[in-house]
């Protein structure tokens, strides 16, 4: 019986024709700027999302971090949802190695931030504050895809309080997936854009910032600074284009999946969906039977990010199939605390 892992998308495994890519990749030593397979990958995800340039990364969190030293200096600020992952869960870095503040914003539904409120939180020009310079969003958003006209509306924003505006587009091409549009569609609104390989789209490693050359140039030392600066990396790049060509079209059965996997949990007793969006599915189970559950799937070879609260994510990937949806279902049906 093969082990079910639904804890998140970054637990996919490279596939063989994957692998083969790989293999076959020409390479070079990046940080001389010449590794082939990853300039190939650079020009590539510039061209497609509509950026000038273009710049791999070890990880979305390097990615997201490196753009947010490229945008702003020590004392600027950053506008950003108080549940986002460049808020939440990227270990405070822009802070840490920046100087630079976040303005944390509540998130309504969609895991939008109200307009109105992000304006109310830019500075006035005035020593005593720090000077806002970004705006900072997330689509998708636990999975949920932000309305195109909200991002028009911030770059509006944005362009008339000359602030910058970043997407953490880890889930980018999930969002176009859903949304039935080409990734460009919703990257034109924004000036830099980090996107994430090494989640539904299948890659072991490896993230692309894209912006303007001139904000790539300014990644590009932050890159080496912080320890990103990679030699012979066209061998993971290699994965990333492949990822691009083979990966990006079949999100969409990971969608699908997710919702057969909700409707199917909506009949178990002991759970509560919560809701699904793209590819995750959101239950809830009482706290005091986490416990049971935790050992439950254990013993059907599921795996599942159960902590000490109600709330579950689970999470549909490359390596999800049906017969793991069925597999799911059952195992959840038959709990019974």
């Amino acid at each position: 019986m093969n082990s079910i892992d639904l804890r998140s998308d970054t637990v996919t495994r490279p596939t063989a024709a994957m692998r083969e890519a790989m293999l076959a990749a020409e390479v070079g030593d990046d940080v001389y700027g010449e590794d082939i397979t990853v300039n190939a990958l650079q020009v590539r995800v510039a061209e497609d999302l509509g950026f000038e340039a273009a710049l791999f990364l070890p990880s979305g969190t390097q990615s997201n971090l490196c753009a947010l030293l490229a945008h702003c200096e020590r004392g600027d600020e950053y506008i950003v949802g108080m549940e986002a992952h460049t808020y939440k869960y990227e270990g405070g870095g822009a802070a840490v190695l920046g100087s630079i503040q976040p303005q944390p914003v509540p998130q309504g539904a969609g895991g939008v931030m109200p307009l109105e409120v992000v304006e109310a939180m830019i500075k006035p020009i005035d020593p005593h504050f720090a000077r806002t310079r970004l705006l900072c969003l997330e689509n998708t958003w636990m999975g949920q895809v932000m309305p195109m006209d909200y991002l028009a509306q911030a770059r509006a924003l944005c362009d008339r309080r000359s602030l910058g505006l970043h997407l953490d587009g880890a889930r980018l091409y999930n969002a176009a997936v859903a949304s039935g549009v080409e990734a460009k569609d919703i990257t034109r609104h924004f000036d830099s854009v980090s996107v994430c390989f090494s989640k539904g789209l299948g890659a072991p490693v490896g993230s692309v910032l894209a912006g303007s050359r001139a904000l790539i140039e300014r990644a590009r030392r932050w890159r080496k600074v912080t320890g990103g600066g990679m030699r012979q990396s066209g061998i993971l790049a290699a994965a990333c284009l492949y990822a691009l060509d083979h990966h990006v079209e079949r999100l969409a059965e990971d969608h699908a999946r997710a919702a057969r996997l909700a409707e199917g949990l909506r009949i178990a007793e002991s759970v509560k969906v919560l809701g699904q969006h793209t590819n995750m599915v959101f239950i809830e189970v009482a706290t005091q039977h986490l416990d049971a559950l935790r050992w439950h799937l254990k013993a059907n070879d599921i795996r599942a990010s159960i902590g000490y609260l109600p709330s579950i994510r689970l999470v549909t990937h490359l390596d999800i199939d049906d017969a793991a949806i069925d597999r799911t279902i059952s195992a959840f049906q038959e709990f019974k605390p």
